[in-house]
């Protein structure tokens, strides 16, 4: 009836061989007989009751033993993107969504990505001895497949010099140590890593500093403390040769040595170093004291910041080069609306053997594929298609991810209902949870479904209320996972969620699947309670008629953004426009809420009733990019989100509104009227941003 919608296998595109086109051929000649000669009928999942048996099947399905056999099979080898295992962990997944039945697709990128080649370090002290420091974790070596401790992206270099302690690295601290006379110039600095600093503003913090290298350590908890923290030191999202673009087949790259691409990378070398490793140079450091404001989270011998008098030899030889990463995707059509897609992601790469990280959440990823294949197989037929996406090289830099969103931006644009984001789907206990605003009060409604992994006889909800004493859903501003392309580069309503904020192996070669068993989740009840809610969350957003988007919750935290911004600024800076925005946007909230709940509650399935759904359905979907500005960020173009996105200035109070927080940092180095100019330009293009989302809302250009 009418004009038939898009197929959602536009996204992917390969060129099949002729045994497939055969085997095609005869599956099509197969399905066409059985489509002729008998009828199943399924039942609509768009119907209240048949959807809430079917999300009680897919509860009710739930095995711990079964991810747990996922999560053994996936962390058997280390698997760093764009290596061997790597490939062969992508060929894992791709089997089990085949063997499922599933609707399987590849896509291939040419990415540049970055290696070790060699690297050591000794420590000289004053009496005249020294010591090697190992670079990677005791036991283990390249014999078993796990890549020594860097950081991606670090240049090669060395340096052999006295060592600072610098804290966390930030300004504040470099100011403290300026009040004690230190110069950390000439220097290797030694940063513990905390706070919201991340590795690459770090390491730039002490290149600006004049120091010559930089030294990361993290704290491992009991019993971890000899493990080194990997991880990638660079800016941005994405394959930095192809910016804004995709990196496929016979795609235009930068040149390497273009500053678009340098200015990305530190320009002073850097490595990890482990717990252990760093107590031994800080307890031989002297001369100029510790502040009092950093003792607390120092051993108790330790004495001084330095310099010196103890020396480190500091060399590191990397490499950079292209090489394919595969992305991995299932697709399950959807019945009514199957141009409309709800997407399910996580990455499957790994620094080590990726227990926790990422793998507890591809384990979980895989569960929800079978639980689905399950429903099918019980005549379940999504109303909207689902796609759970398997990405690659997460960890240079959100690469696979971005590279797909980059190639289907238009058709997300115009098509992505949302995209559910779980990367460390178990840390430990507790549960949290990011998201854009509009989707709190589902996220609050599926967490009453599901039982609590540590709490006999409560739900998810119950015990997250009891430990916060209220819904304490974080916000997606952080370039820290896949979710980023999604939500502040094509403005995808998304959520990210995990159990447990923090664990002692990250990224390290402990964090395996002994560590997973034997202290991050023993009985996998916790990989259960994250699957049920993913894939629950995915059955709403594809079933339910009318989506279940409420942008109350949006109108109450741009409310709270704008007081919070309003006691930063003095008067000279008007928020106006942003008041004046906001209130227009609450009105159109308000009444989309009304309108949505009139069509709830009617029960015809005529034609009229069926556009009026979709044409809302739209408006709701499509409210989110309204926030996007087409110019982006200033300096930072990729970035499109004006709510949502990360700040410049990693120090920032504001979390939100990046484009504002950047001005205010700006400013300070201004004279007051320019700065002051600055920030109500930026005020007013956030402002411009709440009314594109208001006017999507309400749908009506008069």
């Amino acid at each position: 009836m009418g004009q038939r919608l898009p197929n959602p296998t536009t996204l992917f595109t390969s060129k099949p061989s002729a045994a497939c086109t055969f085997l095609s051929l005869l599956v099509i000649c197969i399905l066409g007989f059985y489509t002729l000669h008998y009828v199943h009928p399924a039942p609509s999942s768009s119907n209240p009751q048949t959807a809430l048996r079917f999300r009680r099947i897919f509860l009710s399905h739930a095995t711990n033993a079964t991810v747990a056999s996922y999560l053994r099979a996936l962390t058997l080898h280390p698997h760093l993107a764009g290596t061997r295992p790597s490939l062969d962990t992508a060929h894992f997944v791709r089997a089990h969504f085949m063997g499922l039945g599933l609707d399987t697709h590849w896509a291939h990128y040419n990415s540049l990505l970055s290696y070790p080649l060699r690297s050591s370090l000794s420590a000289h002290f004053s009496n005249g001895s020294h010591v090697d420091i190992p670079l990677t974790e005791q036991g283990l070596s390249a014999e078993n497949g796990v890549v020594g401790a860097y950081h991606a992206y670090s240049p090669s270099g060395s340096a052999h010099a006295k060592v600072v302690f610098a804290n966390h690295g930030t300004d504040e601290d470099y100011r403290a140590l300026a009040e004690l006379g230190v110069n950390v110039s000439g220097c290797v600095v030694l940063v513990k890593r905390g706070g919201e600093l991340p590795r690459g503003e770090a390491v730039g913090k002490a290149e600006q500093n004049g120091a010559l290298a930089v030294l990361l350590y993290t704290e491992g908890g009991d019993g971890f403390k000899k493990g080194f923290e990997r991880g990638l030191v660079r800016n941005g999202a994405g394959d930095p040769l192809t910016p804004g673009w995709a990196g496929v087949d016979g795609a235009e790259r930068l040149d390497p040595e273009d500053p678009e691409v340098l200015k990305r990378f530190p320009k002073i070398p850097s490595m990890p170093l482990s717990a252990k490793a760093a107590e031994l140079l800080l307890a031989t450091l002297g001369r100029s004291p510790v502040p009092n404001q950093w003792r607390a989270s120092l051993p108790a011998g330790v004495r001084g910041v330095g310099p010196g008098p103890t020396v480190v030899n500091f060399t590191y030889q990397g490499e950079k080069k292209l090489v394919a990463i595969h992305n991995v995707f299932a697709v399950i059509r959807g019945a009514e609306e199957p141009d409309r897609y709800v997407l399910l992601g996580n990455h499957r790469d790994a620094w080590t053997y990726g227990a926790v990280d990422p793998n507890s959440g591809t384990a979980a990823l895989l569960d929800i594929a079978r639980r689905y294949a399950l429903l099918m197989r019980s005549g379940w037929i999504p109303r909207r298609t689902i796609i759970l996406c398997s990405w690659d090289a997460e960890e240079f830099g959100m690469v696979g991810s971005t590279e797909w969103v980059e190639q289907n931006l238009a058709n997300l644009g115009s098509k992505a209902v949302a995209y559910l984001n779980v990367d460390c789907a178990v840390q430990g206990p507790g549960l949290f949870v990011r998201a854009t605003p509009q989707l709190d009060n589902l996220i609050v409604e599926v967490t009453k479904k599901v039982k609590d992994p540590d709490s006999e006889g409560a739900t998810v909800y119950e015990t997250w209320m009891s430990a916060n004493r209220s819904i304490d859903i974080q916000r997606l501003s952080a370039l820290d996972s896949d979710f980023a392309p999604f939500v502040q580069h094509a403005g995808v309503p998304s959520i990210d969620m995990y159990y447990g904020r923090d664990f002692p192996v990250y990224h390290t070669a402990f964090d395996a699947y002994d560590w997973m068993v034997n202290f991050g989740d023993p009985l996998f009840q916790r990989h259960v309670a994250v699957a049920g809610i993913w894939g629950l969350l995915a059955l709403h957003l594809a079933d339910d008629s009318i989506l279940p988007f409420n942008f109350l919750s949006y109108v109450d935290q741009l409310k709270h953004y704008k007081d919070v911004l309003s006691s930063l600024l003095d008067g000279s800076v008007s928020l106006h426009p942003l008041t004046t925005a906001i209130q227009e946007f609450a009105y159109a909230a308000k009444e989309v809420e009304h309108e949505a709940q009139r069509l709830r509650d009617v029960q015809s399935t005529s034609e009229l009733v069926l556009l009026k759904k979709r044409a809302l359905n739209d408006r709701l979907m499509l409210a989110e990019r309204g926030f996007l500005d087409s110019d982006g960020l200033e300096g930072r173009h990729w970035f499109k989100h004006l709510v949502y996105a990360p700040s410049s200035d990693h120090e920032s109070e504001l979390f939100f509104f990046p484009g504002v927080a950047d001005a205010i940092f700006q400013a300070k180095r201004m004279s007051g009227r320019e700065g002051q100019a600055k920030i109500q330009h930026e005020i007013w293009r956030v402002a411009r941003a709440i009314q594109r989302a208001a006017s999507s809302l309400r749908g009506e250009i008069f």
